[in-house]
């Protein structure tokens, strides 16, 4: 593995996000001293938090899965999760709505799915999910580690007898038709392939080896943070101040300067000169070509996943049919993702993900109150309307779907609304996502493993890239990878003591900001 030459004492680490925050505690655990740099007010990146009128909304993920990878990151200093975060698993981890007007609770335990699906379809099809998800464990563990926590130096090292494994298991068929072979029952399928959505390709394209994700989601488990998705970048940037990083809250970096094919120092909107070793960007990709001036070469421009529409409404009632998350499928589907990845028209019969976090966690609005959280995937912004066009388009985009959460059965939606955020493509591009997708660049067989945007700059060898536009790529298991990932790429990998750093307790307080109906581990 190519690691960063030279002196790697002082990390500066462009961005509080997720992959920010791993990265800088695995530098920390490894003897790294680490300044963090953040435009924002506190941590949290796309996981940031808004308050709304007594409501507290989580601005990004709303789904966590593979909670070990984040315990990970706190174990690099001596820390761990559970310290931090409370968490919840959540049965089941998703109800799934039908078009006909049946329900599935989707369960990871493998006896209670195996029972949900015979009521649901019969004993064939719970045969057929018993199949499914020993093939979906197979999988993972022909993955893992050699194609997802891993980084890629070059294609040749995907030559390896896991690769063979990997074909054998038919990774490299289609998603739609492998888990055909499983099930029969085309609501079913829609269950365990839903997710090729979050790698930016329909079904009926990805390949079968997308459907680790469902893996996680369906098998690994579903949880939740007490206090929101949010507790979690909380929870981290706790721990990197306990463990002696320095954060820089409401800073933007303007400028790396530069000598003989290194960055010497990061410039600050405010003047500051803050030299360093190493810099690690996790900004966006855009952002962080535009710091290092120049945009890598690639055979075929890159292309970035679907984006969405987000509606937040806290309201004065709820619906006893959600759970805390509700996958609520329209009849169609083959033409579903033609719409969003081809012909760029809005979902002319949409499937959506409705998240109700106040199910787990009531504290998150005020009494009485619920919160909803209404995911529509809609064309990211080079294939469907422009970012302008959604100024004009989203207060009647928001109207058609408030009217089919009510025609689905959440009679009462609009006049329940008391507050609501309204997160369009214009949003998403106004915070520098490219093409106005918050899911950066899909997962095409060109955009993945070692074919995905490195992270390391070949004309600066002591810069590292990480985030949901590098590898591995998208979602929050990964992207908490990519922070390890880019770790290593400075430190080999190698753990070591860490650099004593005392800080002065009222730094810490402002790194470690509480938040109402969160974990407060003091």
């Amino acid at each position: 593995m190519r690691t960063v030459p030279g002196p790697t004492d002082h990390v500066v680490v462009v961005g509080a996000g997720l992959s920010g925050l791993a990265g800088a505690l695995h530098l920390l655990g490894a003897g790294r001293r680490v300044t963090v740099i953040e435009r924002d007010a506190g941590p949290g990146g796309r996981a940031g938090r808004v308050r709304l009128g007594g409501y507290e909304v989580d601005t990004g993920p709303t789904v966590l899965t593979m909670p070990h990878l984040a315990d990970e990151a706190f174990a690099a200093v001596g820390d761990s999760l559970d310290r931090h975060i409370e968490l919840t698993a959540l049965h089941p981890a998703y109800r799934a709505c039908f078009a006909d007007g049946s329900s599935l609770d989707v369960h990871t335990d493998g006896e209670a799915m195996e029972d949900e699906v015979r009521r649901f379809a019969g004993p064939g099809e719970a045969a057929g999910y018993r199949e499914l998800r020993d093939w979906l464990r197979r999988l993972y563990r022909a993955q893992m580690r050699r194609f997802i926590d891993t980084n890629f130096d070059s294609p040749f090292q995907l030559l390896h007898p896991d690769l063979a494994r990997l074909a054998a298991l038919g990774g490299f068929g289609r998603l739609d038709r492998r888990i055909g072979r499983f099930l029969a029952d085309p609501r079913l399928r829609r269950v365990f392939s839903f997710q090729a959505l979050y790698a930016g390709v329909a079904p009926a394209r990805a390949l079968a080896a997308y459907a680790v994700i469902a893996y996680m989601d369906t098998v690994a488990g579903v949880w939740f943070p007490k206090g929101g998705m949010h507790a979690l970048p909380l929870g981290m940037a706790r721990a990197a101040a306990d463990a002696g990083a320095d954060f820089r809250w409401s800073s933007e970096v303007t400028a790396l300067e530069r000598s003989a094919g290194r960055v010497s120092a990061v410039r600050l909107a405010s003047g500051e000169r803050i030299a360093c070793d190493v810099v690690v960007l996790t900004c966006e990709l855009p952002a962080a070509h535009q710091l290092l001036g120049r945009i890598p070469r690639r055979p075929v421009r890159l292309r970035h996943s679907p984006s969405a529409v987000v509606l937040h409404a806290g309201t004065d009632r709820t619906w006893p049919g959600l759970a805390h998350h509700t996958l609520s499928f329209g009849a169609a589907w083959e033409r579903t993702f033609h719409e969003l990845t081809c012909s760029g028209r809005l979902m002319s019969d949409p499937s959506l993900l409705i998240t109700r976090p106040t199910t787990h966690d009531p504290g998150l609005a005020p009494s009485g109150r619920h919160l909803h959280y209404v995911l529509a995937p809609c064309p990211n912004t080079e294939v469907g309307p422009s970012a302008t066009d959604w100024r004009d388009l989203g207060p009647r985009y928001r109207d058609s779907l408030v009217a089919e959460l009510e025609r689905r059965g959440l009679d009462g939606f609009a006049d329940s609304v008391k507050e609501e955020l309204l997160v369009t493509p214009l949003d998403w591009a106004s915070q520098g996502h490219a093409a106005g997708s918050p899911f950066s660049v899909s997962h095409t067989f060109a955009q993945t493993g070692p074919f995905r945007p490195h992270n390391l700059v070949r004309h600066l060898e002591n810069v590292v890239l990480a985030g949901c536009g590098t590898t591995p790529g998208v979602g929050v298991p990964t992207v908490l990878i990519s922070g390890k990932l880019a770790a290593a790429r400075v430190t080999g990998g190698a753990r070591g003591p860490r650099i004593p750093h005392v800080r002065p307790a009222s730094r810490v307080a402002r790194a470690a900001p509480t938040v109402k109906g969160g974990h407060d581990p003091s």
